[in-house]
């Protein structure tokens, strides 16, 4: 079964997501900006969800995990929790 690892951020808005989304293109940490900014418990870790599978996230977040190019920032991305930033690490 496939297997990744990611890191998000998790804002209230899409103008939140999409700054954030510019200045980590601009060369700021994802998880500095993690830390910062994000609403969810990981933002403490930089973001870092750990390694899961297919089905273990939101339909939204699967999508993007399993498909998106490994080191790129994505979104922002729509749940019902908020927008997000994500990043997928390693995917195997």
């Amino acid at each position: 079964m496939a297997q990744a690892s990611a890191r998000h951020i998790l804002v209230d808005s899409e103008a939140k997501c999409n700054e954030l989304k510019a200045e980590i293109e601009g060369g700021r940490d994802f998880a500095e900006v993690a830390r910062e900014h994000s609403t969810c418990p990981s933002g403490r870790q930089g973001g870092e969800l750990g390694t899961f599978g297919p089905g273990q996230m939101v339909p939204e977040f699967d999508k993007v995990v399993f498909s998106a190019e490994v080191g790129t920032v994505q979104g922002p991305v729509k749940t019902q929790f908020g927008y997000h930033l994500l990043e997928v690490t390693s995917r195997s």
